[in-house]
């Protein structure tokens, strides 16, 4: 299976905003709190105006690389999106962010997407009560989401339900942490997704 092994927090310097990519280390040990805030590379600090096209890239790499996908993945997403009732940019990122590994760790399951993603897939998860190892898989309203009994003590997962407080569940999920349960009480608006994204740029990058 693909993977995307580039160092996370050039990812983060290259958008010159956190991505929240290693969970809690983005909270104390992130370049940009020392004030390297620009680019990674050779040409990094010698950043010129983008152009139309290098705008609608940056919002497209962001977006893309906050959930953590590939190209190709995240094509497939836009192109479903596209096929979807609805605006295509708004209807992008609730799929994006209806994903298992998503609702893992906005739920506070996981520190950050790339673990929820190993989590889901080595079977911590069950959806509705039934086992659910995909971590591309789109959850619905009314979906119950649990931890496995078995994996409620291994450390991951102890320590991210630790730091959920602090993090904050968003509003169209509900959690209870005593019974390492969350469900889904209704599909995201765009007002509950980042405002930082501009998802109107990547449907115009994807539409020429």
């Amino acid at each position: 299976m693909a993977r995307d092994c580039d160092a996370k927090c050039r990812k983060c310097r290259r958008e010159s905003d956190k991505l929240f990519l290693k969970g809690e280390r983005c909270y104390s040990k992130c370049p940009l709190d020392s004030g390297i805030n620009y680019a990674p590379g050779e040409h990094g600090q010698n950043r010129t105006k983008e152009s139309e096209y290098g705008l609608q890239l940056r919002a497209k790499q962001r977006v893309r690389r906050t959930y953590g996908l590939l190209e190709k993945q995240f094509r497939l997403v836009y192109d479903k999106a596209s096929r979807t009732k609805g605006v295509t940019g708004e209807n992008m990122l609730q799929l994006l962010e209806r994903r298992m590994d998503n609702v893992v760790y906005s739920l506070g399951f996981a520190d950050s997407r790339a673990e929820a993603r190993q989590l889901v897939r080595h079977n911590h998860f069950r959806v509705n009560d039934k086992k659910m190892n995909i971590p591309s898989y789109i959850l619905k309203a009314g979906d119950v989401v649990t931890v496995n009994e078995k994996s409620r003590e291994i450390a991951p997962i102890v320590r991210a339900m630790g730091n959920v407080d602090k993090r904050g569940v968003p509003g169209w999920m509900e959690l209870d942490k005593a019974a390492f349960k969350g469900t889904i009480r209704a599909l995201p608006v765009r007002e509950d997704i980042s405002s930082a994204f501009k998802e109107q740029l990547v449907v115009e990058l994807y539409s020429k």
